[in-house]
């Protein structure tokens, strides 16, 4: 148990009690020699540490953002999920904290084992289905009353989430998410024992006027064979990744072919609006480059060469003299 930091206040009041009597030292010694016991419920194991839970929330977020566009378009409505919590709890938690009656969408996440669920509530669901069928997205409960056709309609929109969670996953493992079947009483799902621990991101949903709570559980299961890859060691080594040579080289054949715009400048100098307006044929017009200093040549307006003007094949030419180090020189 790490050690509590008084303030200054209670340090006063302590050293008071103590002085007047009110507090016996000799008590206080007992009191600190005593075993302290803390109570722990083994049907609530806490498998993933807090560092790991928080990693579980990131991937996550992004997948919020995700979602938010998608269901922006295809329902072409204020759209807005974020969320809302990370929590480690049984299975059988999970199970009687969602409705009775409710829209259930498993899918596979090969090449994890075991499968994960997206709990949508009635309420963001019926919305969703009435906003497809062209509706405003009013949301009547009557999930248990699916005809087929809503019911397609409902799994090919979800269906659709797939490419959100690959994207969200893909900084941690590459996976390829199916949604494998969808059911509407929880009580006919049974993917883990009852005591199993599972991981439950809750998202706060708004759909236009309607709002709800999205619930993603993820089994122990599914996350034990890359659990290290949620530590924030594993985080901070893969955000610093070595370069992939045959990408560097890719990248660089590409990059050879771009067109720039190369110009020599012969020089500057500034007049007034009247000596513009005064030109005649013959007048001359001083520029500020000495005849014996060498060009500049610029590259997309950055000046990058020295160069001395010439003639090659019957065409002005300028030869490269010198590099200029450190770009922009005035």
């Amino acid at each position: 148990m790490a050690d509590e930091v008084l303030s200054q206040n209670e340090i006063d009041a302590l050293l008071s009690a103590l002085t007047t009597g009110d507090m016996n030292a000799e008590e206080l010694k007992k009191e600190e020699n005593e075993k302290r016991v803390r109570v722990y419920d083994f049907k609530r194991a806490l498998r993933f540490s807090k560092d790991q839970i928080r990693s579980i929330g990131r991937i996550h977020e992004n997948f919020a953002r995700s979602l938010t566009t998608l269901f922006s378009s295809q329902l072409r409505t204020y759209v807005n999920i974020s969320v809302a919590s990370v929590d480690q709890i049984p299975y059988e938690e999970f199970i009687r904290s969602i409705p009775k009656v409710t829209v259930l969408n498993i899918y596979n996440v090969a090449p994890l084992d075991g499968k994960i669920i997206m709990e949508v509530n009635p309420n963001i669901a019926y919305g969703m289905l009435d906003r497809l069928l062209g509706g405003k997205g009013d949301s009547i409960n009557k999930i248990d009353k699916l005809t087929e056709i809503e019911t397609i309609l409902i799994s090919q929109l979800f269906e659709k989430t797939t490419i959100s969670l690959k994207e969200a996953w893909s900084s941690l493992i590459s996976i390829e998410p199916e949604l494998d079947e969808m059911e509407i009483n929880p009580q006919f799902l049974q993917m883990v024992s009852p005591n199993e621990t599972v991981v439950v991101v809750s998202f706060n949903t708004a759909i236009g006027e309607v709002s709800g709570m999205i619930n993603i559980c993820i089994p122990h299961i599914v996350l034990e064979p890359i659990i290290s890859r949620l530590s924030v060691q594993y985080w901070m080594q893969t955000s610093a990744k070595k370069r992939d040579p045959e990408a560097a080289e890719k990248l660089a054949k590409s990059i050879e072919k771009v067109h720039v715009d190369a110009k020599a400048i012969l020089g500057e100098t500034f007049i007034s609006i009247e000596q513009f307006l005064n030109l005649h044929s013959n007048d001359v017009i001083a520029l500020n480059q000495p005849i014996d200093e060498p060009l500049q040549l610029k590259i997309n307006d950055e000046p990058k060469f020295h160069v001395q003007p010439g003639k090659y094949k019957n065409k002005l030419s300028v030869q490269v003299l010198e590099e200029i180090k450190g770009g922009v020189e005035q």
